[in-house]
């Protein structure tokens, strides 16, 4: 069997992160697995890319370039929304490509930002090859946004699209997508996967999706690469200091409002105020882009961590923590908490979006209430503060870890689904 796996970057997001793991598990169990993307970052041999000609790299420039300008212009001039919202208006031809002609799956991934259009999705599914779509949010299953937040419109038919501010209505640009999905993924069965419960529950209510071609399986990890080390040897390599207890704070972009941090910021003074004894030797670790800006907002001890996409280096962080907390206001099913947990760093979240399927409250970690930053802090107090049932945590996490994320759990549910596709398309 050859499965094509298409994502538009091979390194950048956590869409391709678990893309290029499941590429490596199916690998590991016998089956040829290709990444196809647009934004090559290595010199793996089962991951190709477009001619790195100039004109494919304008081809690829452009594209994204004209779905931001449309986008632009759908929203009546105004600038609010055009990097929150996709249309997928214009893309690439993959169909043509000689990957593509062996393949015995289509497996899309996230597609967006000038990948795939809509047409090219058309193209297809027109050609007969069977599609998997594994889906990283929610915009396959809604008009043109990545997360809906509280919006149920996509139930029937987006339109008054929140993200399109003054340009919303009930023709506005959403609506109009809207219809262009229902046509395009009529061309042909698509079976659709979420990487959580939460999100195929979403799936399944919308209007544009068939709720018996929705399945659910989570990402793949690797507990041969994650996994728990020597700290000592590690803080020291990192220039920690070694007799402190580390909370770690992370994201590819820690400004982003979806990752919370003034929730995360808010909790650790609560805890600094706390009449505790053990408060002095706690500290924070921030990892991610704009790490360093950070550090003077955060009351207690601080230090940043470069970012970085080497996941031997990511690791090495994980393991020099001793929990992770991750305040994100919308996820689906972070891979930090899944990587955090692997290497036996129990977690601190809100309840929101697929996260009470990764934490479970006081058995792997502790679930905050959503927005709270008092019980965000009271989650890490508890993880904390109890010797003994910190080990039992960190033991519990990577357990769950390996029952439910593990390389050979979920390609066994992948290959189903593929049978399933092969035979159904």
């Amino acid at each position: 069997m050859r499965i094509l796996l298409v994502n538009t970057s091979e390194k950048i997001g956590g869409a391709a992160v678990a893309a290029g793991r499941l590429r490596v598990a199916l690998s590991t169990e016998g089956i040829k697995a290709t990444l196809l993307v647009r934004d090559k970052q290595s010199d793996a041999l089962t991951v190709t890319t477009f001619t790195e000609s100039l004109v494919h790299r304008m081809r690829a420039r452009w594209a994204f370039l004209l779905e931001r300008l449309a986008i632009f212009l759908g929203n009546g001039l105004n600038r609010q929304g055009v990097f929150q919202v996709d249309i997928a208006n214009v893309g690439l031809d993959i169909t043509q490509l000689p990957e593509f002609k062996q393949a015995d799956v289509i497996h899309l991934h996230w597609i967006n930002q000038g990948m795939l259009s809509l047409g090219q999705i058309k193209k297809i599914l027109r050609s007969g090859k069977p599609v998997v779509w594994t889906m990283h949010d929610m915009w396959p299953c809604t008009a043109i946004c990545h997360h809906a937040v509280d919006c149920t419109a996509f139930h029937q038919g987006c339109h008054d699209c929140m993200y399109l501010g003054a340009a919303k209505g009930k023709h506005d640009l959403s609506a109009q997508v809207y219809r262009r999905k229902q046509k395009c993924y009529q061309e042909g069965n698509i079976h659709f996967v979420a990487c959580s419960e939460w999100l195929g529950n979403h799936a399944r209510q919308s209007g544009l999706i068939t709720p018996g071609h929705v399945h659910v399986i989570p990402n793949p990890i690797s507990l041969d690469n994650f996994k728990p080390g020597d700290v000592d040897q590690i803080r020291a390599s990192l220039h920690l200091p070694i007799d402190k207890r580390y909370i770690l704070f992370g994201a590819v972009k820690t400004s982003d409002e979806n990752k919370g941090v003034h929730y995360f910021i808010e909790a650790c003074r609560l805890l600094k105020e706390m009449p505790q004894s053990q408060k002095d030797q706690w500290a924070v670790l921030v990892m991610g882009r704009g790490a360093e800006e950070l550090l003077e907002a955060i009351p207690l001890e601080a230090y940043s961590l470069p970012f970085v996409t080497d996941s031997a280096k990511i690791v090495q962080y994980y393991q020099a923590a001793d929990l992770f907390v991750t305040p994100s206001l919308q996820e689906n099913l972070p891979n930090m908490i899944m990587e955090s947990m692997a290497c036996g760093l129990p977690c601190v979240g809100f309840k929101v979006g697929g996260i009470p399927e990764m934490i479970r409250h006081q058995v792997t970690g502790y679930l905050a209430e959503y927005k709270d930053a008092a019980d965000l802090a009271s989650g890490i107090r508890y993880i904390l503060e109890d010797t003994q049932r910190y080990r039992q945590l960190s033991h519990d996490a990577r357990a769950f870890v390996r029952k439910h994320y593990s390389e050979s759990v979920v390609t066994q549910q992948y290959e189903r689904i593929y049978q399933l596709a092969i035979q159904n398309k």
